[in-house]
């Protein structure tokens, strides 16, 4: 397996830009303290996400990040990426760790106790646990308590990072739950300066993880 670290976990969203603003806002993100990376591209046809992905790991490599692909093991496999990260609609972590083998990262998206303990028995490297606020970067959001969260953290003796709706003004909730790290896609994206932002998200993160 890589080394990783999910301190602060950068997720992508690349609908309201063109390529070129959308590459340069992932570097700015990086440069910010991200330390890692996912490409999360829901409406690309294969062709396009695989040519979005490479542009986006010369980024990655370039600052040291690991790059994550979101959802498809095919794309992780054609642009040898660092790893997948995989929701519970996806193909099952057994099976993605009996397609990629050890050296690539797996992480979960997990709701409960039983998912997490689940994705932990079958591989998980990681598990992405949320949202923990409501977002608009999908269309359902099923919302899991800070007390879940708390729970899936010490059930589990992989990585914990907290996912939904999080920014630097309600990471508060989150001290004292065990997380290794956090995950944010608007903070970051959205934001008018993303490199200033992720310094801050980064150095909250830091935070609360030293807290845990």
């Amino acid at each position: 397996m890589r080394d990783f670290d999910t301190t602060f976990y950068f997720i992508t969203d690349s609908s309201p830009y063109t390529e070129i603003e959308f590459l340069d806002r992932v570097d700015k993100a990086l440069s910010g303290g991200a330390t890692l990376l996912q490409l999360r591209e829901k409406n690309r046809s294969t062709r396009e996400y695989i040519d979005l992905a490479f542009k986006v790991k010369e980024i990655a490599r370039a600052r040291n990040v690991p790059l994550i692909v979101d959802d498809r093991v095919d794309v992780a496999l054609a642009v040898e990426c660092d790893g997948v990260h995989l929701g519970q609609s996806d193909m099952p972590v057994k099976t993605a760790r009996e397609i990629l083998g050890g050296g690539f990262v797996i992480g979960a998206t997990t709701k409960t106790v039983e998912q997490a303990v689940e994705a932990y028995s079958q591989g998980a490297d990681y598990c992405g646990v949320g949202a923990i606020y409501p977002t608009t970067t999908k269309v359902k959001t099923v919302l899991t308590s800070v007390e879940t969260l708390s729970k899936i953290c010490a059930a589990v003796p992989i990585p914990v990072n907290a996912i939904g709706g999080l920014n630097k003004d309600n990471l508060s909730v989150l001290e004292g739950t065990g997380i290794s790290g956090i995950c944010v896609v608007s903070a970051v994206m959205h934001a008018d300066d993303p490199k200033a932002e992720s310094e801050t998200l980064s150095r909250l993160a830091r935070g609360l993880v030293s807290k845990k």
